[in-house]
């Protein structure tokens, strides 16, 4: 090998050094100690954040909650079936956040943020978390603008503000599923966004709810936020 190529691949193994950027990562990985009705128990996990999402080894999806000083008590959020004792568990260094996107509006979706109702993936560029501070009394805007329910007993005895919370509380089967119902189909036009939460609610029930509101034309600013019996505590639980 002649001098000018030995100086030509040195300057090249020399050019290739100065341009290498070493990628490094830190990860805690433990290992599932004990399982059971969606809870798992990990050891090895020693700096995990409260409320830190987890990943398992087949992509099942968990919440720190219970910090112990050898052990932690991981919520799991979804299907847990398939997890057994000794899986890995990786920490992922962010808190518990879901996805928001205009895409939403119009769907029905898990607590998760991921769609349910069979029409196609949400595409959402930002997260926000679940668990957040609530803004001040000084920061939070006037309540100054009225929800028309379009129940008159309510509008004309108790009117309901934008930004204002109401308990709808009763019995079984007095109708409070419907006073929310026809709130929201009465917002068709007000330039207003709705949701619906569905707690351990029935498919069935939920089906004939979302009918409604498609029949009536309100899912075109309606999502529908689904926890159903089926599911897990755990959705359940971040609902």
């Amino acid at each position: 090998m002649s001098s000018s190529t030995k100086d030509f691949v040195v300057e090249q193994l020399k050019k290739q050094i100065a341009e290498f950027k070493a990628d490094v990562t830190k990860q805690l990985v433990g290992k599932v100690v004990e399982i059971g009705d969606g809870i798992a128990r990990v050891s090895g996990l020693s700096d995990v954040m409260a409320s830190e999402m987890v990943e398992f080894s087949k992509g099942e999806i968990g919440v720190a909650l219970n910090l112990e000083e050898d052990r932690v008590g991981i919520m799991i959020l979804g299907e847990y079936k398939n997890i057994k004792e000794g899986d890995e568990v990786k920490s992922t260094g962010k808190i518990l956040s879901i996805p928001v996107s205009e895409e939403m509006i119009g769907r029905v979706i898990n607590p998760l943020g991921i769609a349910v109702d069979g029409k196609g993936d949400i595409t959402a560029k930002k997260y926000y978390p679940v668990e957040k501070i609530a803004p001040g009394v000084i920061s939070r805007k006037s309540v100054n603008q009225p929800v028309q329910t379009g129940i008159k007993a309510i509008d004309a005895m108790i009117p309901i503000g934008r930004g204002q919370r109401e308990l709808i509380i009763g019995d079984r089967q007095t109708g409070k599923t419907a006073i929310a119902i026809d709130t929201i189909i009465n917002q068709k036009g007000q330039n207003m966004k709705c949701i619906y939460v569905a707690i351990g609610q029935k498919e069935s029930k939920i089906a004939r709810i979302v009918g409604e509101l498609e029949k009536r034309g309100a899912m075109e600013y309606t999502t529908v936020v689904v926890a159903g019996a089926s599911d897990s505590a755990a959705l359940s639980f971040i609902s």
